[in-house]
């Protein structure tokens, strides 16, 4: 999560929240590799950028691969201060309150624990009643994956 900057013609920059809205966000936590609950965050909620503002009037559909592929104002062009700087939060957990009780599990629900964020730790699975962990052999990114959609 943070403040959201681009890249172009040699320069970092920040986005305009004009039209800036979720849709937006799935994109950039697409482009980024980020899986979770895409949020749009407006009013530099992640604090004012410098430099210059690159992109304003961003309207993605969501189903881009990037922002580049959005409907938006011309790179430089745009009416905005950094007050305004657009930000993402790509976190799983955005908008949710749901706390699973042990009470609530049930066979094959995962969690993490132990890590120092909500979105990483010892992968653990409910089974028989107990949760236990799961061995690394054989553990691939393939495993992490699906680990992270199902949460």
């Amino acid at each position: 999560e943070g403040r959201v900057e681009v890249y172009h013609d040699g320069k970092w920059g920040t986005i305009c929240d004009d039209q800036w809205d979720d849709r937006d966000a799935e994109v950039v936590c697409r482009q980024l590799g980020l899986s979770g609950t895409p949020k749009a965050l407006s009013w530099a909620h992640y604090g004012q950028g410098s430099g210059p503002i690159l992109l304003d009037e961003v309207q993605c559909s969501g189903n881009e691969l990037s922002l580049d592929q959005c409907k938006k104002s011309d790179w430089g062009q745009q009416n905005c201060d950094h007050i305004e700087d657009a930000g993402v939060s790509c976190d799983p957990f955005t908008g949710t309150d749901v706390q699973l009780c042990q009470s609530d599990a049930v066979e094959g629900t995962v969690r993490l624990a132990g890590g120092r964020s909500p979105g990483e730790g010892r992968v653990e699975v409910y089974y028989n009643g107990d949760w236990g962990t799961v061995c690394d052999d054989g553990w691939t990114d393939l495993g992490a994956q699906v680990v992270c959609r199902q949460l």
